[in-house]
């Protein structure tokens, strides 16, 4: 490594990694290399891919997508079955998503993001997959279940808030603020996972995405689901890539298959 450094240095002028106390940091020139050397590396790489689907039984790549729990759990399995239907030795990555945008899909660390965040980078490419709707998750033997749910009795209960970020409040605090109710909100959760294992036995509801809790019926036994009683607006889920990524054909058969799996939509629960 120390022989390739100094070849790269010698061939480009400039000692592109320098110390800062006990560790290598890049130059200013390194930095500006950066990008350029990445589109090269990415260019070349392409040419050697496959140029159609039907060449895509050889092809050997690790597609590296950022996900939220709604995605991982309704189409997770489903995705990485219908890529390797085709392209068996085709594998995923899954990485879970952050407090912010921290230019992961421009820096080329993440191949794809799928979530509902709007905080993306401007010149990302972005397809809408499908909308979903909160629905309650609450124990199966909870109160709430002894009579009609109304927006008094649903606020009457301690619930979950799912926020990455900490945070208490949503929309569904808006809309029962509009009727002159509130909620109590015992438990913040950074995950809709994390959340669901603080259900069982308890007298906590938590707010849920429905296509979330397609994915968990079969595991979730002891798990109830009831209509939310408040006029909630659904949210869409969506993918983004970098426009670097348009023409890479690898890539672009695994978007559209993406979007083929997010067609199949949850069958309607009974409520």
């Amino acid at each position: 490594m120390s022989r390739t450094l100094a070849r790269i240095r010698k061939a480009v002028g400039d000692p592109i990694l320098v110390r800062a106390g006990r560790k290598l940091v890049p130059t200013a020139r390194a930095l500006e290399l950066r990008d350029l050397v990445r589109k090269t590396s990415e260019t070349a790489t392409g040419l050697l891919q496959p140029g159609s689907v039907e060449d895509f039984a050889d092809l050997e790549r690790q597609f590296t997508i950022r996900i939220n729990d709604v995605f991982a759990v309704a189409y997770g399995r489903r995705l990485l079955d219908a890529l390797r239907a085709k392209a068996p030795k085709v594998s995923l990555r899954f990485r879970t998503e952050t407090e912010q945008d921290d230019e992961a899909l421009r820096e080329g660390r993440i191949d794809l993001w799928i979530g509902a965040s709007r905080a993306l980078d401007p010149e990302v490419r972005v397809q809408t997959l499908f909308s979903t709707r909160f629905l309650g998750l609450a124990h199966k033997d909870h109160p709430i279940f002894k009579e009609k749910i109304t927006p008094k009795r649903f606020a009457a209960y301690e619930q979950i808030n799912i926020s990455r970020r900490g945070v208490n409040a949503g929309p569904i605090d808006s809309k029962l603020h509009d009727l002159g109710l509130s909620r109590t909100v015992s438990l913040v959760a950074p995950t809709f996972i994390s959340g669901l294992f603080a259900l069982p036995g308890s007298q906590l509801i938590m707010p849920t995405p429905e296509h979330l809790i397609w994915g968990l019926t079969a595991l979730a036994s002891n798990i109830r689901v009831f209509r939310i009683p408040l006029k909630l607006e659904p949210f869409s889920m969506r993918q983004a890539w970098h426009p670097r990524l348009d023409n890479d054909a690898a890539h672009r058969w695994m978007r559209s298959t993406v979007v083929e799996v997010c067609k199949e939509q949850p069958a309607s629960l009974a409520l």
